[in-house]
């Protein structure tokens, strides 16, 4: 008989990110940052600057963006386990530091969809051997090197069909940020939750939680359904305030704590630094490595711009009712494609009655947000979700980030991922994916992972789970070089995909297995270097020259009526200051 070890009555009380992690953490381990809308990023930090150099931890985290470049920055990593390496803001996009990931720099990899990651996450805190999945079928590319992880077996019911079994992930440590805590260790957060309490209960060891601030016992006390993990699971806390920056925290005031908004100024500042080598190392040692603690980089952001940052804002002036879009420029080749996919996509929503969007991140949440407004014009309303938890959206004008706390404010309900995908996607037939593309083929698979000539692009995040369960519209500008006869790494299945939207018209097939066609056209406007001269001339000439795929127009094809005025202002009224321009 093995004797459970002791546990103290009470979690370690940390001056601070560095101690909580040099306390625990070892040379070796394997460390999971827990991902809502705000990741660990201050003890993220600390991990950085204690293992700087040694690669050779491994971390868990559903994705690398923003600030968690700083674990390729310093070299304190030997193996990453996510679903997406890349940038977000302000739209998706490959990053440079990854350029040869597929060849295991600046660390080794292990890509998974957002779904089946958590479900791992699941399996391990339910004490289960595995755990099912709908996604990461057959098709799909992400199954190739996790022999020992995902397993293929023949369904009990039907030895015609089979069922994937994920191995559960199990880290040593979780870092977990939260609102606050008391000092038994109970901590609270506010959704969307995004992979929410599955992660602390799946650590072997436990969490080591950084929070705004630590309160009194009596404060939690009045608020235990607020309690997201409990104290059982909290080995070691302290203070952070700002522990997320540069993302975001939502915290619906509790224990009168101010929540903030993502800084869009330094998320842009990382992603220029990280064009180039010099720059992204002046940055790690700026913001990370030259920083001494925590405490030394809020000085560094400085008062005024953390008060900046505060959400909601403090009262004030009634703020000035925002200027009409102005639609006197004609359209973009991009403004035109988002038009163009939410016309599809509120077409699709009247013929099929869908009663949910689930919205990827790129055109193709621009166009789902769109689709939703021109819907509700017409009296139809229609759910629009976001995988980490955001459903029935209503995003604020003027801030174009998927996953904004102000659009979160403005959502009629905040869950996580595996109600998210789960739930409104996966069992529900009801839902229709709308999603980008770096690569797509004939057969509508998706590739967001390789390019041809083995540089990085971003990796699946929710795009796999969502393509492998139900009906999806995709959304891409067509060029030869991302309308491919054959992709170089499939990503997400095209099994479930009916519709592909260019910026010159729409093409449809009438299921798996049938060939696409070009069924509406509208003649394409100039850009990426292409002048109107360079134009083709007609729907044949541009599916030649536009696309690399072998399919014809179709006989009734319908001619789309130029983009509105009023289609126009509402695009440009959601993205003023044109980032999908």
């Amino acid at each position: 008989m093995t004797t459970a070890p002791v546990r103290p009555s009470a979690p370690h009380l940390a001056a601070g990110p560095d101690e909580l992690v040099r306390r625990f953490v070892r040379e070796g381990d394997h460390v999971h940052a827990a991902a809502t809308m705000s990741r660990p990023n201050a003890l993220l930090n600390a991990v950085c600057r204690a293992f700087a150099g040694s690669r050779s931890l491994t971390v868990s985290t559903t994705a690398v963006h923003s600030s968690a470049h700083a674990l390729a920055l310093s070299g304190a990593v030997r193996k990453v386990i996510t679903g997406f390496v890349g940038d977000t803001f302000p739209s998706p996009r490959p990053n440079r530091l990854y350029r040869e990931l597929a060849d295991g720099k600046p660390f080794e990899i292990e890509m998974w969809s957002l779904l089946s990651y958590t479900q791992r996450l699941m399996a391990a805190a339910l004490g289960q051997p595995f755990a099912t999945t709908g996604s990461m079928l057959a098709e799909t590319d992400l199954r190739h090197g996790k022999e020992g992880s995902l397993h293929l077996v023949a369904h009990p019911e039907d030895p015609e069909r089979s069922v994937t079994l994920l191995a559960p992930l199990r880290p040593r440590f979780t870092l977990f940020h939260g609102v606050c805590a008391d000092r038994r260790g109970n901590v609270v957060a506010v959704p969307p939750l995004g992979e929410g309490a599955w992660a602390a209960y799946a650590a072997t060891e436990g969490v080591l939680a950084s929070v705004e601030a630590i309160v009194d016992d009596e404060v939690i006390a009045a608020m235990p359904d607020r309690v997201v993990i409990p104290a059982a699971r909290v080995l070691g806390l302290c203070e952070a305030p700002l522990g997320a920056h540069p993302q975001s925290l939502r915290t619906g005031q509790l224990a009168g704590i101010d929540g903030y908004v993502d800084d869009y100024a330094f998320l842009t500042d990382i992603v220029s630094a990280c064009k180039d080598p010099q720059t992204a190392a002046a940055w790690y040692e700026e913001w990370v490595g030259g920083v001494a603690n925590h405490a030394e980089y809020l000085e560094r952001l400085g008062e005024r711009r953390r008060a900046t940052l505060v959400f909601p804002p403090p009262p004030g002036p009634p703020a000035k009712a925002p200027a009409p879009a102005d639609v006197s420029t004609a359209p973009t080749e991009q403004e035109q494609l988002i038009v163009l996919g939410a016309r599809t996509v509120a077409e699709l929503v009247r013929e099929r009655g869908y009663d949910t969007l689930l919205a990827g991140i790129g055109t193709s949440h621009m166009s789902a947000w769109l689709a939703a407004r021109l819907l509700a014009r017409d009296g139809i309303r229609v759910q629009v979700a976001a995988e980490l938890g955001l459903q029935s959206m209503d995003p604020e004008a003027g801030d174009v980030f998927l996953f904004s706390q102000r659009h979160a404010e403005r959502s009629q309900m905040l869950t996580g991922v595996a109600e998210t995908l789960g739930g409104a996607v996966a069992a529900n037939p009801r839902c229709l994916g709308v999603l980008s593309a770096a690569e797509i083929d004939p057969d509508a698979n998706i590739n967001t992972t390789l390019l041809p000539d083995g540089r990085w692009i971003t990796g699946s995040g929710g795009a796999n789970d969502i393509a492998s369960s139900v009906d999806c519209v995709v959304i891409a500008v067509a060029s030869p070089r991302r309308y491919v006869p054959r992709l170089t790494h499939l990503t997400s299945p095209g099994l479930h995909v009916r519709d592909v939207v260019s910026q010159f018209g729409r093409f449809s097939r009438t299921g798996p297995g049938s060939a696409f066609e070009l069924t509406s056209w509208l003649p394409p406007v100039a850009g990426r270097g292409r002048t109107p001269e360079d134009l083709p001339d007609g729907p044949e000439g541009a599916v030649r020259e536009l696309t690399g795929w072998d399919v014809g127009v179709g006989r009734s094809l319908t001619d789309e009526k130029a983009v509105t005025t009023e289609e126009l202002a509402l695009l440009r009224t959601m993205d003023p200051e044109g980032c999908y321009r």
